[in-house]
């Protein structure tokens, strides 16, 4: 109806879970965080609590759209259900043919069948249950039965429970004290904070379309006591301003249309008063109410005031518009990723290797008792063309410079990104990918060879006719020092096009990551808790000081390949043990 009197593509202000919608408070950002480090774990239950309205079930399908590939989601919305009728619908989302009236016991096992053949074909399966504090007693403890279905290796189901904050209360019951122990991650959603309503209504209104400031600030002041920060309260209430505001051709939001709309929305309309106290002010109404009170009481016990046994306060009353505490304002988070480059091989790393090493000159003699064959050159080198192509064998790609001239923009479409860069033994050791290796004889003719394996001084090489090993010093001589590495990018960067949608997909990515990080490398509880509340960019910080990076708060190159080795993702290693899966 106002959408093109402002300019709108869609309603700004709807109540629908949306997640292009989804404003990331630094509350949201770590309930993502909590999601998506929970779903990398071993099993057992993951919960998340919030008042009505602050914003649970948007957080849980951003969290859905933006699980790794290999887990699969089974979702409850209607959790007021027996036993046997919920063990029936998780059987429906996870696809599972079972006859009706099956028995619990029945329903169980082939849950537990399809489990197992889901591990093995390297699927995690996830239960997500909405409003679980409708959830009873009964059916909780059937839930927990559920995550008895193990291998020796792993828990083979996770369940995450959204609710209310009753939800906590019912888990802390003494017959559910099994389930409250196996709680591997939790997390309180509050309301957002005064300071935090501005950037959330600029959010919401630039994923609608509209460029520029439409809400004045005195309407932003009385939103947030209108809505106490609660998100849904805050869509409700502007959406009717917006309405409001059009009906009078008014295109600003002022304090005025948010109060009107307040008060529709709570259905608290003014009281219209008639004869003598008509006009007075309510809160003089209640104040002189209690005067005459305390003058009534008085006069009856013969204590008027005037006798001194009352005392005037010693302050005056506080201003009506109190905070909680002092919020600050949320800034835009630092872009943590640059753009890739469109030229192939141009990416320095900003973090430094270990120092360069020449290495032996060419005239050294290849040490005698040295059983393994020496390197030859030319006949074990390629061109730069041919490298790639062994290269990207190794990674499990088809690479063609036909159809491909440029190889690191193949790389962009294979969810890859090229290093260029220069060090020494120990810098390909660090960065622990296959490599191709630069190499010059004393003539100065240049060639590569493609280093897939390094173990002491065993050099496995790629070629076409397949693979050799040589002994690493006898190719050191050839190399001076420049590599080419291929490495994984994340999955925001993969799947880049909507601007809301990869800065979204990046804080999850990265705040699932650090929290991984943060439990793996901090030297004590409180250390791990410290860094979880820290901003990313301080969390990033503080994980390159961990790892002798350089400390500049970026995740590039050098970063998320650390981060890769450090969390095991799949690719090809340089040490043995092949791929990583």
């Amino acid at each position: 109806m106002y959408y093109d009197f402002f300019g709108f593509r869609e309603p700004p202000f709807s109540i629908a879970p949306d997640p292009r919608y989804l404003y990331l408070s630094e509350r949201h950002k770590e309930a993502l965080a909590h999601l998506m480090y929970g779903v990398q774990g071993q099993g057992g239950f993951i919960v998340i609590t919030g008042e009505v309205g602050t914003g649970k079930t948007t957080v849980s399908r951003c969290f859905i759209e933006n699980v790794p590939g290999h887990v699969d989601i089974a979702l409850i919305l209607n959790p007021r259900l027996s036993a046997r009728e919920l063990l029936s619908s998780i059987c429906d989302e996870l696809e599972i043919a079972h006859p009706v009236g099956s028995s619990i016991k029945e329903l169980v096992g082939l849950i537990n069948d399809d489990l197992l053949k889901a591990h093995a074909a390297g699927r995690h399966k996830v239960l997500m249950i909405d409003e679980a504090q409708n959830l009873s007693a009964e059916v909780l403890e059937q839930l927990r039965l559920l995550t008895n279905l193990e291998t020796a290796e792993k828990k083979l189901l996770q369940i995450v429970l959204l609710g209310q904050p009753e939800l906590q209360d019912i888990l802390e019951l003494p017959e559910l004290r099994q389930l409250n122990q196996r709680v591997t991650a939790r997390y309180h959603l509050d309301a957002l904070g005064r300071e935090e309503i501005e950037a959330y209504l600029r959010y919401r209104l630039s994923v609608a379309g509209l460029r520029g400031e439409i809400f004045t600030d005195g309407a932003t002041r009385a939103l947030y006591r209108a809505s106490h920060g609660v998100p849904r309260l805050i869509n409700l209430i502007s959406d009717r301003a917006l309405l409001g505001a059009y009906a009078e051709g008014e295109h600003q939001i002022s304090a005025g249309h948010i109060r009107t709309a307040a008060r529709e929305v709570n259905g608290n309309r003014a009281r219209r008063g008639s004869g003598v106290f008509s006009g007075i002010p309510d809160i003089l109404l209640v104040a002189a109410s209690l005067v005459i009170a305390v003058i009534m009481t008085a006069w009856a016990l013969d204590r008027l005031p005037g006798a001194g046994w009352m005392t005037p306060d010693a302050s005056a009353g506080a201003d009506s518009d109190v905070l909680s505490g002092t919020i600050e304002r949320v800034e835009p988070l630092a872009e943590l990723m640059q753009e890739p480059s469109a030229e192939p091989m141009q990416e320095p790393s900003e973090e430094p290797l270990p120092e360069l090493s020449t290495g032996p000159s060419p005239e050294r003699e290849i040490p005698a008792e040295d059983p393994l064959p020496g390197f030859e050159f030319p006949a074990n080198t390629l061109s730069l063309p041919a490298a790639f192509r062994e290269l990207f064998s190794v990674w499990g790609r088809e690479y063609s410079t036909a159809d491909n001239p440029v190889a690191c923009r193949y790389a962009e479409e294979e969810g890859l990104r090229c290093l260029e860069n220069r060090g020494s033994r120990r810098s390909l050791e660090y960065l622990n990918r296959p490599a191709i290796l630069q190499l010059r004889n004393g003539d100065g003719d240049s060639r590569y060879a493609v280093l897939s394996g390094l173990d002491k001084n065993r050099a496995t090489i790629e070629l076409p006719d397949g693979q050799r090993e040589v002994s690493f010093s006898s190719l050191e001589p050839y190399w001076f020092g420049e590599f080419t590495v291929l490495w994984e990018a994340p999955s925001h960067i993969q799947q880049s096009g909507d601007g809301a949608n990869d800065d979204i997909s990046e804080q999850i990515w990265m705040g699932s990551r650090m929290m991984e990080l943060a439990s793996r490398y901090s030297g004590s509880r409180e250390e791990e808790n410290r860094v979880n509340r820290m901003p990313k960019e301080e969390q990033i910080r503080w994980y390159q000081g961990q790892k002798g990076l350089t400390v500049d708060g970026i995740a590039g190159a050098m970063t998320i390949i650390q981060m890769n080795n450090d969390l095991e993702s799949d690719g090809p290693r340089l040490s043995s043990g092949g791929m990583v899966n």
